[in-house]
């Protein structure tokens, strides 16, 4: 006879084998935000993206992405293996969801996907599902070789190192300004440091985000992309942390109270990290929160709130049953459709249409939301026709 996978995990009763609707009500707040952000967000400046140091609300619904991914993560590998899955067999899942992954973020990222073949010259690498597959590969991989924790550390050394000590030419050795005409403008050809210079090496000048959103700003003229190389390490970083919930939960699946102060305990820890890293500032600390670098004070400030966001949702959804999780349950039960679908349909009818004053607040803002909630509309539909898009 062979014996049970326990990996240090008690075997869930029959009573808890269901979903945890706070999970997907998590997830479906993040992308929800995320799809208004990306369709404009009513043109106000807080629902932009920050053009460097700082954040908006903008800023934080990818790294919550990232987190609760990380939870599903540690949740998913349990299901498989208690199923009766081999480690090796959960393993070749994990590589081929994150190649469809990373292959679907590299149509959609490039906007010549429906005009014939992509040309390798200005094709575009990084994205956000890239990022995503490149993170779940790497930790859900280290899950499923019992050491994570041990595995994960290089993270945020590496980013440190790199982000500090690699020699960038004709830069200051562990720059983190945004280049142009910030900083006097002294480093006008240095924006984003070695990050960028990483990108540059690696993929190729024609390979990266050509207008990120401190050209405007800063009238910076060199390429750098906030879902670049280096970034993507310290994504990693936060996917571990989100795994980490997902063992707490696993552990205690029947003291909520054991779970709800973890994540609180885990959301002051890092709140304390990013409070010593930034200073409290949003310019004068040792490592500020910056999404364009996805700095280590930027993935301990995001984390932290997934932490405290988690709790309480999961508290008030499947502790006290006080809220269903609806609307946002349905989106987060379905993400990837939704996240690829508002990408690729974003210039048709009814999510675009011309306006009468481009200028008004006010239409771009019922555009925005008329768009954004026609997705949560079919996302609802799915769900009662049972129609998800699993990869």
């Amino acid at each position: 006879m062979t014996a049970p996978v326990t990996d240090n995990i008690l075997p869930p009763p029959p009573s808890t084998s269901k979903r945890l609707r706070s999970l997907d009500t998590f997830r479906g707040i993040s992308l929800v935000i995320m799809v208004f952000v990306n369709y404009g967000g009513g043109r106000y400046w807080f629902f932009r993206h920050e053009s460097w140091n700082g954040l908006t609300v903008a800023d934080l619904v990818f790294p919550w992405f990232v987190f609760i991914m990380g939870t599903s993560i540690a949740l998913s590998i349990n299901s498989m293996l208690r199923a009766g899955s081999s480690r090796r067999s959960a393993l070749g899942k994990v590589v081929w969801r994150s190649v469809q992954l990373f292959i679907i973020g590299l149509v959609i990222i490039n906007p010549n996907y429906c005009q014939g073949a992509l040309s390798w010259n200005s094709l575009r690498i990084p994205g956000v599902l890239q990022r995503l597959a490149w993170s779940y590969l790497v930790v859900a991989s280290l899950d499923l070789s019992a050491d994570v924790f041990q595995d994960t550390r290089w993270s945020r050394f590496a980013w440190l190192c790199l982000t500090f000590l690699l020699p960038v030419p004709g830069c200051p050795t562990g720059y983190l300004g945004p280049g142009g005409i910030g900083d006097m403008g002294l480093y006008a050809n240095c924006t984003g440091g070695a990050a960028a210079f990483i990108d540059r090496w690696l993929l190729g000048e024609n390979h990266i985000y050509q207008t990120p959103s401190l050209r405007v700003m800063y009238r910076s003229h060199v390429p750098y992309d906030p879902e670049g190389v280096l970034g993507s390490i310290n994504s990693i970083l936060i996917t571990f942390l989100g795994l980490q919930a997902g063992k707490i939960i696993l552990h205690y699946r029947d003291i909520s109270t054991s779970i709800i102060s973890r994540f609180f305990i885990w959301g002051l820890f890092l709140g304390v990290i990013s409070a010593v890293l930034t200073k409290c500032s949003t310019n004068q600390g040792f490592i500020p929160v910056n999404k364009n670098l996805w700095s280590l004070s930027y993935v301990t400030t995001l984390a932290c709130f997934a932490f405290v966001l988690l709790a309480i949702i999961y508290y008030a959804v499947d502790v006290k049953k006080w809220w269903s999780g609806a609307p946002f349950y349905y989106p987060g039960m379905n993400s990837i459709l939704v996240y690829v679908g508002h990408e690729v349909f974003e210039n048709y009818f009814p999510f675009r249409w011309q306006m009468a004053n481009s200028q008004s607040h006010t239409e771009h803002l019922a555009q925005n939301l008329v768009a954004t909630c026609c997705w949560v509309f079919i996302s609802y539909i799915l769900y009662r026709k049972k129609i998800f898009w699993k990869i």
